[in-house]
């Protein structure tokens, strides 16, 4: 079992927007901050914290794929963007069945190079920038790359309200899904992922209602679910948890800030665990565990 040692978070960039989408590109920790949307990249080496890219559509969960390119979810794109390093933007995906996607939230690129995402409607948190929703629906998606370069899209559940992160096991067995729904469920959810590539019924591992639940989550390098949750309204607070396949609690460690949004792994040796917030900071812990990531 992992040590439950204390981690100590250390504010290392902030405070900016509400920050997100953390993402190891190797050397540095790309993140979004929301608001302002752009992505900062933060240099654990200098300390320094620099402008990315700007001009993201409110740019939430960011992704590298297997060759390093860089994906994020455009919120009031509505759109899952690829960010090439020669400085271009391609649309990947910006509607199913010819309506356009709420707000993409959160996205998990698995072993075979498919994009899964969330499409939750946080239209009115930014209504006059996103814009009324067409979908009457909040699903997880998958895009798959086709022969001819083009991406076709899939929806994959008929019953979340608010899915926000995700993950898809290296086995591509699993998907698991954060249900945020505020006037809902708050679970973690396991969706078997079957042969023909549909989704089965999910197995709720968690149920934090009536409390905020995850907002993003990583692996580690055996398979636990690592999770940012909580808030100050009820409950423990900001928290990271680390959850087994099954969802029982390995370990929790309080956090700086009240509610953490998401987390991910980086450092020479991936012991190292980066934070974003609601309250605009980045954190970086040192862990007993190991992470997981498709790239580096």
């Amino acid at each position: 079992m992992p040590s439950s040692a204390n981690w100590e978070f250390i504010e290392v960039a902030g405070p900016f927007g509400l920050t997100e989408g953390p993402a190891w590109d190797g050397s540095n920790l790309l993140f979004t901050d929301i608001p302002n949307s752009r992505i900062l990249k933060y240099s654990p080496h200098s300390g320094e914290t620099h402008v990315y890219r700007q001009k993201t559509n409110l740019a939430n969960g960011l992704m590298l794929n297997s060759q390093g390119y860089l994906y994020a979810c455009e919120a009031a794109g509505r759109c899952i963007a690829c960010y090439y390093p020669d400085g271009n933007r391609v649309v990947i995906a910006d509607n199913i069945q010819g309506k356009r996607f709420n707000s993409p939230n959160d996205l998990a690129i698995d072993q075979k190079g498919c994009i899964w995402f969330t499409d939750p409607n946080y239209s009115s948190h930014w209504a006059q920038i996103i814009g009324p929703p067409e979908l009457k629906h909040n699903s997880v998606y998958r895009a798959d790359l086709q022969l001819n370069g083009s991406w076709k899209v899939v929806r994959m559940t008929y019953d979340t309200g608010r899915p926000n992160g995700l993950l898809v096991t290296p086995d591509l067995k699993t998907l698991y899904v954060a249900e945020s729904n505020f006037e809902g469920n708050r679970q973690l959810r396991a969706y078997p992922i079957c042969s023909d590539g549909i989704l089965g019924s999910f197995t709720i591992l968690y149920d934090f209602s009536p409390h905020r639940g995850i907002d993003g989550m990583c692996f580690d390098s055996s398979g636990n679910i690592v999770a940012a949750a909580g808030w100050e309204r009820s409950g423990p607070g900001g928290m990271i948890y680390v959850f087994d396949p099954k969802g029982r609690i390995l370990e929790k460690h309080s956090t700086p800030c009240d509610r953490p949004t998401n987390c991910s792994w980086g450092g020479d040796d991936f012991k190292t665990l980066f934070v974003t917030s609601v309250c605009g900071r980045l954190y970086r812990t040192e862990t007993s565990l190991t992470g997981w990531l498709l790239y580096p």
